[in-house]
């Protein structure tokens, strides 16, 4: 019964901090070091976790030695990709919306266009 609810906590415990790390891998932060913190923690009980922390790590590396490799250029587009990604989202989560309607901007327009937060 130990084992079970061992095995349990663990998986709940490395499940959060590895969705964590998935939801921040696009904005400044340790995305990717708290996704490897849960698969890590993940593969303390779960073989599965294991294979994938390991082969998450080296696309990781093979990723970073690529673009280490490209010109200005392309680390430019991956930058601006990376940028693009992070404010339609802070866009789409109402980010801007709370700052327009707290410092009375009337700027309708920072408002997200999903219903939930209309």
């Amino acid at each position: 019964m130990k084992r079970k609810i061992k095995k349990t906590g663990v998986g709940f415990i490395g499940g959060v901090v590895l969705v964590a790390g998935i939801i921040m891998i696009p904005y400044p932060g340790p995305g990717w070091v708290t996704v490897f913190l849960g698969l890590g923690i993940l593969s303390t009980e779960f073989e599965w976790a294991a294979d994938a922390l390991k082969y998450a790590k080296g696309k990781y590396d093979a990723w970073e030695s690529w673009m280490k490799r490209q010109s200005k250029a392309v680390k430019s587009f991956f930058w601006l990709l990376t940028a693009a990604v992070v404010i339609v989202t802070i866009w789409l989560l109402n980010g801007y919306g709370i700052l327009n309607h707290l410092l009375g901007l009337g700027w309708n327009w920072l408002d997200s266009p999903l219903p939930i937060f209309n």
